[in-house]
């Protein structure tokens, strides 16, 4: 892995979130959701890997990277980030082994993908933090641009782009 980097797709169109992609380089796109779908058009695993590989950019989803439904519904009942956080940090310890084959496996500039804009508030970032530890690779969080629907970045990804 070259550069770790995070997005969060909320608030943005398809058309912005793969311009961002491509803008930032990123050659593999990691959907960390535990359930690939999407109210949201074009974010449900199918619409959305078709998307980024239509462009060159890989796609890949891992479930056990996503946040079990009790602890993201207990969230969703009390509010509590820290005890979510706490939570999803012990859980993710039992993921160790998938974390050690990913960042041997993965190759080029890596995206870890969930919904949630701010990455303070979402998962991912304890995903990114266990990486780090791994690659010795310094998190990025890209922002998806928004206004900018409809323009495709015009080269092909690694032509030019800038790198984390």
């Amino acid at each position: 892995m070259q550069a770790l980097l995070t997005i969060g797709y909320e608030g943005s169109s398809l058309e912005e979130f793969v311009s961002t992609l491509l803008e930032a380089g990123v050659t593999t796109l990691l959907d960390v959701r535990e359930l690939p779908i999407s109210r949201r058009k074009g974010f449900s695993k199918t619409a959305l890997s078709e998307a980024v590989r239509a462009v060159g950019i890989d796609y890949r989803h891992e479930r056990d990277l996503g946040s079990p439904k009790p602890i993201r519904h207990r969230l969703h009942s009390d509010g509590d980030y820290e005890h979510y956080f706490k939570s999803f940090t012990s859980y993710l310890n039992s993921q160790k082994p998938l974390l050690r084959q990913l960042a041997e496996e993965l190759d080029g500039q890596v995206a870890l993908m969930c919904f949630e804009r701010d990455p303070t508030t979402c998962h991912r970032s304890v995903v990114a933090k266990h990486l780090e530890a791994l690659t010795k690779l310094k998190t990025r969080h890209l922002g998806v641009r928004n206004g900018e629907s409809g323009q495709r970045a015009r080269t092909r990804v690694g032509e030019g782009l800038p790198t984390a």
